[in-house]
């Protein structure tokens, strides 16, 4: 009887770009039944669905299969993410953490095979590495194979020697992926490689959803969001699940341009990365859930916040999505969206975008005093309270003084 510790299966996740096209030739001609699967995750059209089908047929794998990860990385990440409200090192909106429901899709697919291989197109060099081992490890007795990782052994220039492996057996590379690593999810998309490596400018090939300058509309953009309980529930007054908001705010934003930067971060191994990334939906997300938090929490919580979302943040880029302290600081950010209900109008006008309106029945408003306007308190309760709030600093004036 077969176990799984001895079956010849082995399920790839598989993008059909340059490394995970490499991966299954490569799987094959070391004796695995190589079984693909997509999971799609929001970031591809139906044309870029289909190319991905065929192309594992013309890989020649044992069986493909593409799964509807929308839901599932809306409700595993863009919920606590926008919940958190930050991004990593404060700049980067972690676009790649559709990693963990790509390797949930795999292990169910190695579950209905009745294998323990799973295998990715990760190099020794980077961050996703990490996070698909780590989730890997964390889901229970596997067996781990990155083939990248093992011609990175004896090939320095790994995506010359991938592109030449193909091409020797017949399979073509699309002229984009010789230049960039590109990856693409409903969350946005990211590039490396080339010029952007160098820390050059990045080139006019090194464009994804969002348009440049010269394309952005003349008549500015407005859409109102509706928020529950700090969830994006409706767009423009309709309600719109999870999933399908986000794709609209992306098809929305992306023409004026919104959403896309150039980052440089620290990685989890310690080198230095540099990518192009745009996220128009996310980012636009983001401000406007900002905006109504900001109305609506209390100035402790405001101030106290950022510090979970950072820790909460720095887990799911390194790599611990399951730990558990993950699920802890999740249990505080979802407290703390309690009374996160409104809706904020959104403006661009290109390149960047604004929250110009916050409506809410929660906003902190005080029935008799607006900010630098009027007030219903007196000048000697203001004199008493500057006295007393500054005693500490003014006392060491006083007694240092030279």
């Amino acid at each position: 009887m077969t176990t799984p510790h001895d079956s010849k299966d082995i399920v790839l996740a598989f993008s059909g770009g340059l490394d995970t096209s490499f991966c299954v030739p490569y799987l094959k001609e070391r004796g695995w039944n190589v079984h693909t699967v997509f999971a799609d995750t929001g970031g591809v059209d139906a044309e870029e669905r289909t190319f991905i089908e065929q192309r594992a047929a013309e890989l020649g794998v044992a069986s493909h299969v593409t799964v509807d990860g929308g839901p599932a990385i809306w409700d595993g990440f863009v919920k606590p993410f926008v919940w958190a409200g930050e991004g990593y090192q404060g700049q980067y909106p972690l676009l790649v953490s559709d990693r963990y429901l790509i390797v949930d899709a795999a292990l169910k697919r190695a579950a209905e095979l009745g294998t323990n291989a799973i295998a990715h197109g990760c190099t020794g060099m980077g961050n996703d590495q990490v996070r698909f081992d780590l989730a890997v490890k964390a889901s229970g007795d596997y067996r781990i194979v990155a083939p990248i990782r093992e011609i990175q052994k004896e090939h320095t220039q790994t995506r010359a020697y991938e592109q030449a492996y193909l091409e020797e057996r017949g399979f073509g590379v699309r002229a984009k992926q010789k230049s960039y690593t590109i990856n693409e999810n409903l969350l946005g998309l990211t590039m490396s490689g080339g010029e952007i490596d160098k820390w050059e400018a990045p080139g006019e090939g090194a464009r994804g959803w969002c348009a440049p300058r010269a394309e952005w509309p003349e008549a500015p953009l407005r859409v109102t969001i509706g928020f529950k309980h700090g969830e994006a529930v409706s767009l423009d007054g309709q309600p719109v699940a999870g999933a399908a908001l986000l794709a609209k705010l992306n098809a929305l934003f992306a023409p004026y341009g919104v959403g896309r930067g150039v980052y440089t971060g620290d990685t989890v191994i310690g080198l230095k990365g540099r990518i192009v990334f745009e996220a128009p939906g996310l980012v636009s997300l983001l401000a406007a859930h900002r905006a109504l938090e900001e109305t609506v929490l209390t100035k402790q919580q405001n101030r106290f916040k950022p510090e979970v979302a950072r820790k909460w943040v720095e887990l799911v880029y390194e790599g611990f999505y399951h730990d558990p302290l993950k699920a802890d600081l999740e249990a505080f950010l979802q407290s703390s969206q309690s009374i996160v209900n409104g809706e904020v109008v959104l403006e661009t006008r290109g390149g960047r975008v604004d929250a110009v309106a916050v409506k809410s029945p929660h906003i902190l408003n005080a029935k008799g005093a607006t900010y630098a306007q009027s007030a219903d308190w007196g000048v000697e309760e203001a004199e008493g309270f500057i006295k007393l709030f500054g005693m500490s600093s003014t006392l060491w004036a006083e007694i240092n003084r030279g």
